[in-house]
């Protein structure tokens, strides 16, 4: 029998926060690997296996939109960046091809690797949603970021965004339907929040 086709994959980038706990500004423009921290993510979601890259924009969006390295990204703004998560979810899910399963991804999480995203994408099965998850301190793993949400599913995920909640109040709906992959060996899923989290830029 052959094997189902799989579907290509956009990764999709929030980057449309001002950062205002961190206090340096929006997160996707702070200093990683002699670049930004959005230019150097998006490149590791094209080298993890995205047939495009989608970065949303909103605080300092001309400044972060004229990044050299997200050239060869579509950019996508959202000028109400300020309301909360929710609409950048929304524009990002909105932007990505017709017909291809959506990977999102956080800005401020530097400990994304291509070896994520690949390892998702090969996980990933028709008709659900596919979860990076890391153990916590007892080794349960707890769901995390990326996660890939399949073609079939985009537009009631994005649906159900509000506030500052992106796929958290589908994810609570229909907890059958995730798929968690431990990715607890190539990263902790941490993410810079606040300054005692700028070691992860080290």
């Amino acid at each position: 029998m052959p094997a189902t086709p799989r579907n290509a994959v956009s990764g999709v980038l929030l980057a449309a926060g001002a950062g205002t706990r961190l206090g340096l500004g929006p997160k996707a423009l702070l200093p990683f690997r002699d670049r930004s921290l959005a230019e150097v993510l998006a490149d590791t979601l094209h080298d993890g296996g995205c047939a495009e890259v989608v970065v949303v924009v909103g605080a300092e969006a001309d400044k972060v939109a004229a990044l050299p390295g997200l050239s060869s990204c579509r950019v996508v703004r959202n000028p109400h960046w300020a309301d909360g998560m929710a609409g950048s979810f929304r524009a990002g899910l909105e932007a990505a091809a017709p017909g291809n399963d959506a990977l999102l991804a956080l800005v401020d999480q530097p400990g994304l690797g291509a070896e994520i995203v690949s390892r998702l994408i090969a996980r990933h099965r028709p008709g659900r949603v596919t979860a990076a998850a890391y153990p916590d301190l007892s080794g349960t793993l707890r769901r995390g970021h990326p996660l890939i949400i399949d073609a079939a599913l985009r537009e009631q995920v994005a649906a159900s965004a509000a506030g500052d909640a992106g796929a958290r109040h589908f994810l609570k709906a229909h907890p059958g339907l995730v798929d968690l992959v431990d990715c607890g060996d190539l990263s902790d899923g941490g993410d810079v929040d606040t300054k005692a989290d700028l070691h992860l830029l080290g």
